[in-house]
Order: structure tokens, then C-alpha cells, then sequence
């Protein structure tokens, strides 16, 4: 029996292994937020240098995903799915084992660049692995389950490690499960690549989008300290538009181009990435000011703010479920749809926590509603990116859904906490504290109506009928080349 048969059978298995991967790489986003103050006093870290413990991973992680993508795509998507996780494996035990703030910095950049080359090759795994359809349906429910519950996991793990085991664990804890899921592929995943006649890698172009990505995310993070009129924050975001222009310029005369322009025409595809960009932006913020109204104004602790995520992260499972079901029936538009309304709602719903308020009065309802929205929406939008485009293209296509929904949770992050900031400014008064939070829930659910309406004028309705008829017509268990 071939290799890739064999892996056939075992898919179902592998999809477990890819999307444990998955979850560790998004919970590695949000797992150190709840140990910062403990690594801050033991590594002597300034006030202004603290936020880069987050930052660094964020950086690395959004400006190289589209390069990580395409890699996946000419050298073997299963090699560089191996080839990440060993890094980001090897890049939490060194941070574990830092004892300055420079060498935990560095490490987390390290870690960021082994996600950004794991994520979008598991991704394309999934894509290549599992026929378009109900099958492929099903497989993408289970990961946006996973990957949308991350987030909420990482700082619900990282309370209860850096209480119970110290700051390192919340590092250390990615290192057996790497190694140990890098051991594991080959057994699991069949190695599949680009069917081109030229491997050419376009190093020009990696070396201006991976560049002018980073400076972007750069630019973004530091706007909040910087100032958003600063001269260093202009020259950044000018930098960025001079490399990305670049980018473009060499890739319209690139024989073998790094991104094919090509895949931009799918107008769905175009559309999925626009509003994985609103759903970043306007979501992803949310557990931040969550976590700060929980903590600054409720007076929770980091284990009882980490505990109170339990019902949002159980709902996004819920609903990635559902999700995967109701897309088979009905199509992918009117479910994302559907999410971004949610999402909108819940937002709207948070921007009337008070200052005297309770989980039960102001944080449960709207964390279910817009948790329950990010769910419904995470599938439809994953499955809506990499809808019609070839196999050759599914790394470059899941980079770029990442990449998206990435840069655009670092610009709404930095987005909304200036408005927050504008607010708040120096004060601790929790009733100011509110205040600020309130504006930021309001301008995120502003952020979720523009998703709504891109999803609605943007994502094809014909393309999410023809992925009904598709799933109806196509056997479940057809291989997929890949």
C-alpha cells in the first residue's frame, strides 16, 4: 500500500495531530499575557519592554505566515509542517531557559517564525487531505473548534501553570508535544507538494512581502507608545508601502512568482481575506479588554479572570461544530454572515459593563454571544479561502487567511486600545476604566458591521451554492491530490 493511501486511511487521525499543532501555535498568542507581571519581576524587564514578550511572537508569526505558506507549497508541506514544529519546540525551551529579557525576546521571535511556518502548512494538509465538500466541511469544523477556542484557552493554561509550576512552564509545556507531534507525521501525513514543472523560489519577493509584513506589524504594535502621528510611526507604515509596493512590482514579472496575482481574481477568496481581516481587528481585542476589565475593575485574580473564559472557549466549540453541519446545507455566505451579525452583537452587548458589575450581569451573556459568533464564523471563512483554488496554491491560500486574520488583530488591537488610551489616559479609576473599555467594545462592533457588509458584497452567493452541490454530489473519503 503507498504511502499516500495509507495516510488516506489514517487522515481522520492526522487531522487530531495537525490541530493540536494548530492550537498550541494560537494559544502561544495569548498563554503568556496572564504570566507577564511574574516574568517582568524575574527578568527584570522595563514597563516599556514587557509588552514585547507578546509582541515579538505576533511579529514574527504575521510577517513571515504568506512566506511560510509558499515554502509549504514547493518543498513539501509535510517537511515544513516537521521543520516548524521542531523550531517552535526548540524556541520555547530556550525561552523557558532565559534569564534576560533580550534572550526571551529572541526567543519568542524564534517561536513566532516556527509557527508561521506550521500553521499554514497544516492548514493546506487539512485542505489536500480531505475532499472539498461535506468531508472537508467536517475537518474544518473540528479545526476552527480548535483553533478559535485557543485564544481562550492559552489564558485560562497560562493562570494555572505560572501559579502551580512558575513563568517557564507556560514555555516549556510546547516542547514534548512539538517534538513529539514532528515524531509522529510521518507516520500520519503523506508528503505533498506544488505539481509545477520549475521550483524556483522567488527570494526577491519572499525578502520585500516578509519585510514589509513584519514592518507593518511592527508599526502597528508600537503605534500605541509611538504615537500614531509620530515620526517613527509614519516612516514605519511608509517603509511598508514602499516594500509591499515592491513586492508587487516584482511579482507581476516574476516567471515563478512567490504569489501568483492569479488567485486574487477568486473573488471569494479576495472577499474571505478582507473579512478575516474585520474579524481580526474587531475580535481579537476583545480578550484583551476582557481580561482588563476582569482584573483592573472586577478585581478577579489571573486564575479567576483564566476560569471565567471557560463558557466562551466551550461556545466557539459549540458553534465551529454547527457551523460545519449548516455550511454542508445552506453554503458558506449566509453563515458567515450570520457570525459577524453575532460577533456585532456581542460587542454592542459588552459596551454596557459597568463599573459595579458581575460575570453573571456583564460578562457572560455577551461572551457566549460573540463567542458563538466567532465560531459560526471561523469555519465559513476558512473554507470560503481556499474555495476554488488549485491544489498547487493551498499553502499560498492558507498563509494568507492567517496572514489576514493576524495583521488584522494586531491593527485592531492597537486600534482600539488607542481609543481606549484616549480615554483612559494615566488614570486607574475604574469608572474612567470602564469608559474606555466601553468606546473600544463599540468601536469593535463598528469594525464587525463592516465584516458583515464585505461578507455580503463581497463573498459570492454563487460560489457558496455551488459548494452545497459540491458537498451533496462529492462521496465522502474521496482522496484529494495533492
Amino acid at each position: 500500500m503507498t504511502e499516500t493511501a495509507v495516510a488516506q486511511q489514517r487522515r481522520w487521525i492526522a487531522l487530531i495531530l495537525l490541530c493540536v499543532a494548530q492550537f498550541v501555535v494560537v494559544l502561544d498568542a495569548s498563554i503568556v499575557n496572564v504570566a507577564l507581571p511574574t516574568i517582568g519581576s524575574a527578568l527584570h524587564f522595563s514597563e516599556g519592554n514587557l509588552p514585547w514578550v507578546v509582541n515579538a511572537y505576533v511579529l514574527t508569526f504575521g510577517g513571515f505566515l504568506l512566506l511560510g505558506g509558499r515554502v509549504a507549497d514547493l518543498l513539501g508541506r509535510r517537511r515544513v509542517f516537521m521543520g516548524g514544529l521542531v523550531l517552535f519546540a526548540v524556541a520555547s525551551l530556550l525561552g523557558g531557559l532565559s534569564s534576560t529579557s533580550g534572550q526571551l525576546i529572541a526567543a519568542r521571535a524564534v517561536q513566532g517564525l516556527g509557527a508561521a511556518l506550521l500553521s499554514p502548512a497544516a492548514l493546506s494538509i487539512v485542505t489536500t487531505t480531505f475532499a472539498d465538500g461535506a468531508e472537508r466541511n467536517k475537518a474544518l469544523g473540528v479545526w476552527g473548534a480548535v483553533a478559535g477556542s485557543g485564544g481562550a484557552a492559552g489564558v485560562l493554561l497560562g493562570g494555572v501553570l505560572t501559579q502551580s509550576a512558575g513563568w517557564e512552564w507556560v514555555l516549556w509545556v510546547n516542547f514534548p508535544i512539538g517534538l513529539v507531534a514532528a515524531a509522529i507525521a510521518p507516520m500520519l501525513i503523506a508528503e505533498s507538494r506544488a505539481d509545477v514543472q520549475r521550483r524556483h523560489f522567488d527570494f526577491a519577493g519572499a525578502a520585500t512581502v516578509t519585510a514589509g509584513l513584519s514592518t507593518l506589524v511592527y508599526a502597528v504594535l508600537d503605534a500605541s507608545s509611538a504615537g500614531w502621528g509620530s515620526v517613527q510611526t509614519l516612516a514605519l507604515l511608509s517603509a511598508s508601502a514602499i516594500l509591499l509596493g515592491a513586492f508587487v512590482a516584482i511579482e507581476r514579472r516574476s516567471a515563478a512568482p512567490l504569489m501568483p496575482f492569479s488567485i486574487l481574481g477568486i473573488r471569494t477568496v479576495t472577499g474571505a481575506n478582507v473579512v478575516g481581516l474585520l474579524t481580526g481587528a474587531s475580535l481579537f481585542s476583545m480578550f484583551f479588554f476582557i481580561s482588563l476589565y476582569m482584573q483592573q475593575v472586577l478585581g478577579y485574580s489571573a486564575i479567576h479572570a483564566g476560569l471565567s473564559y471557560l463558557p466562551l472557549a466551550l461556545s466557539i466549540i459549540v458553534a465551529a461544530g454547527i457551523a460545519s453541519t449548516l455550511v454542508t446545507k445552506i453554503g458558506f455566505k449566509p453563515i458567515l454572515a450570520t457570525g459577524m451579525a453575532l460577533i456585532a452583537g456581542g460587542l454592542i452587548w459588552f459596551s454596557q459593563i459597568s463599573v459595579h458589575g458581575s460575570f453573571l450581569a456583564d460578562i457572560l451573556g455577551p461572551s457566549l454571544l460573540a463567542a458563538f459568533g466567532l465560531g459560526l464564523a471561523f469555519v465559513p471563512e476558512t473554507i470560503a479561502a481556499v474555495s476554488g483554488v488549485p491544489d498547487r496554491e493551498q499553502g499560498l491560500a492558507s498563509g494568507m487567511i492567517n496572514t489576514t486574520q493576524q495583521v488584522g488583530g494586531a491593527l485592531g488591537l492597537a486600534v482600539l486600545s488607542a481609543i481606549a488610551t484616549s480615554v483612559i489616559g494615566s488614570s486607574h479609576d475604574p469608572a474612567v476604566l470602564t469608559r474606555g473599555f466601553h468606546d473600544a467594545f463599540l468601536a469593535g462592533a463598528g469594525i464587525a458591521v463592516l465584516g458583515l457588509v464585505a461578507t455580503l458584497t463581497l463573498i459570492r452567493t454563487r460560489d457558496s451554492d455551488a459548494h452545497v452541490r459540491l458537498a451533496h454530489a462529492a462521496p465522502a473519503g474521496q482522496p484529494v491530490a495533492g
